[in-house]
């Protein structure tokens, strides 16, 4: 009998994320609580970076955001957000995008494997787990 695996990957499409952020630019700039105001979503790789006049505005893109990602299927809980930095009369934002398994979690998953007493290995290999 040959041996069968398979390989557990967090991976997000990079592609429905730049759709997303289209998307939600296309839609802060016909809103009207957004009129007249300077306000961009801009994505570099994995790294997003939302620019707006006051934190108040950057909770509100934030949030048309993380619905036109969650409606792409695209899991929001890939994001890492960081602190809203303001300066003088703009507030920018840096929001993450995670790809694979971090070590940490990796090594639990493996853990979890082996206690559970099934005739299978689990091997790290850079950012996924093999199950065989």
């Amino acid at each position: 009998m040959s041996n069968f695996s398979f390989d557990i990957v967090s991976e997000v499409d990079l592609h429905e994320v730049s759709n997303a952020v289209d998307q939600t630019n296309r839609e802060v700039g016909t809103r009207f609580d957004f009129k007249g105001s300077d306000v961009n979503v801009g994505q570099s790789g994995l790294i997003l970076a939302l620019e707006a006049e006051s934190e108040f505005q950057i909770d509100q893109i934030r949030d048309v955001l993380l619905k036109k990602l969650a409606k792409r299927g695209v899991d929001v809980s890939a994001l890492e957000e960081e602190a809203v930095e303001t300066s003088g009369r703009r507030a920018r934002q840096t929001v993450r995008v995670r790809q694979g398994i971090d070590q940490d979690t990796a090594r639990k998953m493996v853990k979890l494997v082996k206690t559970s007493k099934l005739k299978v290995q689990a091997t790290i290999q850079a950012d996924q787990v093999r199950i065989s």
